[in-house]
């Protein structure tokens, strides 16, 4: 087989990726040990080689073009990929390291794992973690991501899934909405109140509310003045200000309901959850850092019920 990557195109590759992490062909050239001149020609070959522009560059500025964006991104997941692959031949891939992409819903990752990031970068200090907080599917390929949080499981077999936990769903208003307005004893008696509505993003259909009644599963569609997209964050924020009543996960809420700005309502048709999943893509080598992170999250997280119930216990109390 011709080769099609000699020393040097690789070495410009190395370079452009550089430049392109740090900003600058000074800093590359700083930590590669090499001029400017130096980066700049080997960013000109590999302009050359693929008839495109890179990068925008002026006295003042380096910035990725769409092009260069796209380049980067693929080059830098082969780079950190023939480092794993001789870290493995060797054996010194004895601890995790470079950069970890996380994508992640926003309530999930304010409420569940950037408060774990510390602990996780002080366990593994090796590790860069970039994270993403959006609730759209992403593409691991194009984009470039090794990891994703999804509130369910994938139908794709090339992906892999780690449960994470079945997350309560808790319904919720304020002390003066429910003054005002009444408290609801049933699920139907929600159809007389300003219920908060969340579009799931995947469809714009508002999500219905869930609900037990003994051995019942309940489903219900619910009205209200308020209509709230992409951020379920959005809606939360306006039923702490009164807004109306809303059915959230537990994890959000909790530390209101336990100080008393929001009442916890319908507790007897209580018990509903809804899951989150730890997404990867399959492969023969999984990089370190991805094995790293899903073991620590795993077991970070596997406790939380128990913790959750204990607050639940207290506040009741």
């Amino acid at each position: 087989m011709s080769r099609q990557f000699d020393d040097i195109l690789l070495g410009s590759i190395e370079l452009f990726c550089s430049a392109a992490e740090l900003g600058s062909f000074t800093a590359a050239a700083t930590a590669a040990a090499v001029t400017p001149a130096a980066v700049s020609r080997a960013v000109s070959r590999l302009e050359a080689r693929l008839g495109v522009r890179l990068f925008v560059r002026t006295t003042r500025t380096l910035n990725l073009t769409e092009a260069g964006r796209d380049y980067f991104t693929q080059c830098r997941e082969a780079l950190n990929q023939l480092v794993e692959a001789e870290r493995l031949v060797t054996g010194r891939q004895s601890a995790p390291a470079g950069l970890l992409r996380i994508s992640m819903p926003t309530p999930y990752g304010h409420y569940r794992v950037l408060p774990l990031l510390p602990a996780f970068t002080r366990q593994f200090p090796e590790v860069k973690v970039e994270f993403h907080l959006s609730n759209r599917n992403v593409d691991f390929g194009d984009e470039g991501f090794d990891l994703a949080i999804r509130g369910r499981a994938p139908s794709d077999s090339t992906m892999i899934s780690r449960k994470l936990e079945d997350a309560e769903l808790v319904v919720v208003a304020t002390p003066a909405y429910l003054k005002q307005a009444g408290t609801p004893d049933s699920p139907e008696a929600l159809r007389e109140h300003n219920c908060i509505q969340f579009a799931l993003p995947s469809t714009g259909r508002n999500i219905p509310w869930l609900f037990r009644d003994g051995e019942e599963d309940i489903e219900m569609q619910t009205t209200g003045l308020y209509g709230c997209a992409e951020d379920i964050l959005g809606a939360v924020t306006l039923v702490r200000a009164g807004g109306g009543i809303f059915q959230t996960y537990r994890f959000i809420v909790d530390k209101d309901i336990e100080e008393g700005r929001l009442v916890e309502l319908l507790p007897r048709y209580g018990g509903r959850s809804r899951p989150f999943c730890l997404l990867y893509p399959h492969g023969r080598h999984v990089a370190l850092r991805v094995r790293a992170f899903v073991d620590f999250l795993v077991d970070a997280l596997r406790d939380q019920p128990a913790k959750q119930a204990a607050r639940k216990v207290k506040a009741v109390v």
